[in-house]
């Protein structure tokens, strides 16, 4: 895996974290900020081949 793969992965895992974190905390501002990152983040890896879909078992 590459360097580009392997952060691009950890940047969505990060945010998916953030994400859920805000929206336990009942944060709507920074759940809207999280999610569209998370947004950006995952067109940014399919532009450029990373697949990020949940790995089943």
């Amino acid at each position: 895996m590459d360097a580009f793969t392997t952060g691009i992965l950890q940047r969505i895992h990060t945010t998916e974290s953030d994400l859920r974190r805000a929206r336990e905390v009942g944060d709507d501002f920074l759940a809207d900020v999280e999610q569209s990152e998370l947004e950006d983040l995952r067109r940014l890896a399919a532009e450029h081949g990373v697949d990020v879909r949940p790995k089943v078992a």
